[in-house]
């Protein structure tokens, strides 16, 4: 299991690279993370919705992703409250405390998720959440000691020397578990203290010089009586799917020699903003989330991305005069892309009879799109494909037929159902949940386009083909080399895993797990 000292450690990258190694070994693995806050949400073939961060994680072992390995996402609303996703399904919409008292009901579908991977793999290669030593949370907590105690699982904490006080962090970690040992909710029992679980230490996000820093590791192995097994060199770009928003809280500018300028706008409850990822990789693009009006009026491209929280954040753009630069820069003539939440933005009305995002029964849009949409208490996840609709491409959005051969790839997650001038998508739900159906989705009108179609710009040609047609209002030629997002993300991921083999000694993982090594293998050497 790997823990983190607090939020930002580098958790999941760090289980998603494992999981790489492990698979490039042999091993049949899998991850797991019993309970995930986030607004970064994938949905599995069986059409339940994970966290993002799992779904990185399921590619780097090789397997595909299912609601097994997140059996709980809580997903933050505008009220304080959560959306409680209990094994890919929404269970409840419930407060801290509300929750707290159906703990019984969650760990008994932790647990039992957990059980059903560990049958189908040979490791589960586990992620906590947050600290273990948030000592207020000690006897509610289903997503740290208690995994570890379930499962048996030796610990590994990771500490970010970034923030500055890594060795306090660890140090206080060890110590607050020390007097603590909470029996898991299975009825066994264990004498020993939470901190006994914790059996090395890795350091994330090193930028000094490695010989500075060895007199506090020996200290700290002195005073804790563990190894630190690693020491990971911060690395930049990478463009691997992160957590929620941690990302987008460091300033962003452009680089100054891009020729295509895409702002998504940087909402309060932003949702899947690794929809834009693959825009990270494309040579003549600079992305930018932001809510700054000059960053609106210089933009190419305007993306109004998903939202956890439509109602609100539409109120929001409303209230603080963004909505207003918003329709200016369209008036001018950029391009502006809804994609879900924004997608519902952009028409002319939001209804919420049922009271699902907000006490409002009647929103109005911002009027650039001829639709409405009606919020309902049934939520819409699955996968899906999808094809043009014929005759209504046109302007900046009259793609190459090329383009859309073969059909898209993405998925849906949305509560609510989008009516009036819609087509510009036939998309096909696939899988248990769309039960292979066909219908309409999205809208164009003049330069503003809406869909519910989450990875839509993963499509390597359908982006390349927007890029050149914002190349060519620019007076730029199109470029012709196409990206292959997947292949960079796979690459993304093998370099990583060779990080942390340089980094961090994995042979004492591999005895922690009781497997028989073979160090050739491991350095990458045949023989």
């Amino acid at each position: 299991m790997i823990q983190g000292t607090g939020s930002g450690a580098g958790k999941s990258v760090i289980v998603a690279g494992l999981c790489r190694i492990l698979r490039d070994l042999g091993v049949r693995v899998a991850p797991f993370k019993a309970q995930n806050m986030a607004l970064n949400s994938f949905v599995t073939g069986e059409g339940g919705e994970i966290g993002r961060a799992q779904a990185l994680q399921a590619e780097a072992a090789g397997i595909e992703p299912c609601n097994d390995i997140n059996p709980v996402l809580l997903k933050a609303m505008s009220n304080g409250g959560c959306q409680v996703i209990i094994n890919g399904r929404v269970y409840a919409r419930m407060k801290a405390r509300e929750y707290y008292s159906v703990r019984d009901v969650v760990w008994r579908e932790i647990t039992a998720a957990y059980e059903r991977l560990s049958r189908r793999y040979d490791v589960v290669v586990i992620e906590g959440a947050g600290s273990p030593a948030e000592i207020n949370l000690r006897g509610e907590e289903v997503v740290n000691m208690s995994v570890a105690r379930y499962a048996g699982a030796p610990v590994i904490l990771v500490g970010d020397i970034d923030r500055g006080g890594v060795f306090a962090s660890i140090y206080g970690t060890i110590e607050l578990l020390k007097d603590h040992g909470s029996a898991p909710l299975n009825g066994l029992s264990d004498s020993g203290s939470d901190a006994d679980y914790i059996k090395a230490f890795i350091i994330n996000k090193f930028r000094g010089e490695i010989e500075i820093l060895r007199p506090g590791l020996r200290m700290i192995e002195d005073r804790t009586g563990r190894p630190v097994i690693g020491v990971v060199r911060h690395v930049s770009g990478l463009l691997l799917d992160e957590e929620d928003g941690l990302s987008l809280e460091r300033p962003e500018r452009f680089r100054g020699d891009e020729e295509v300028r895409v702002v998504v706008l940087k909402l309060r409850y932003i949702s899947n903003f690794t929809d834009f990822a693959p825009f990270l990789h494309e040579p003549d693009v600079g992305l930018k989330y932001s809510l700054r009006p000059e960053d609106l009026s210089s933009a190419d491209l305007i993306i109004i991305p998903g939202s956890k929280n439509t109602v609100s954040d539409l109120l929001f753009l409303r209230r603080s005069g963004l909505e207003r630069s918003i329709k200016a820069a369209v008036k001018k003539g950029t391009p502006l892309i809804g994609i879900c939440g924004g997608y519902q933005m952009l028409g002319r009305r939001i209804l919420d009879p049922f009271g699902v995002e907000s006490e409002m029964r009647e929103v109005e849009g911002m009027g650039l799109l001829d639709t409405v949409t009606t919020l309902n208490r049934r939520k819409t996840t699955c996968q899906v494909t999808a094809a043009a609709g014929d005759g209504r491409w046109k302007g900046v959005f009259l793609l190459p037929s090329s383009a859309l051969v073969p059909p898209l790839k993405g998925y849906e997650i949305h509560m609510g159902e989008t009516t009036g001038d819609v087509g510009l998508f036939e998309i096909t739900r696939t899988g248990p949940a769309g039960s292979n159906r066909t219908v309409p989705d999205g809208s164009l009108k003049d330069n503003v386009l809406g869909t519910y179609i989450h990875g839509i710009f993963e499509n390597d040609a359908f982006r390349r083909g927007l890029l050149n047609q914002l190349r060519e209002r620019k007076g730029l030629p199109p470029l012709q080399r196409t990206v292959e997002y997947r292949a960079l993300k796979e690459e993304a991921i093998d370099r990583w895993a060779g990080v942390l083999r340089e980094s961090v000694d994995i042979c004492f993982v591999l005895r922690l797990l009781g497997m028989e090594y073979c160090k050739d293998l491991l350095m990458g050497d045949e023989g």
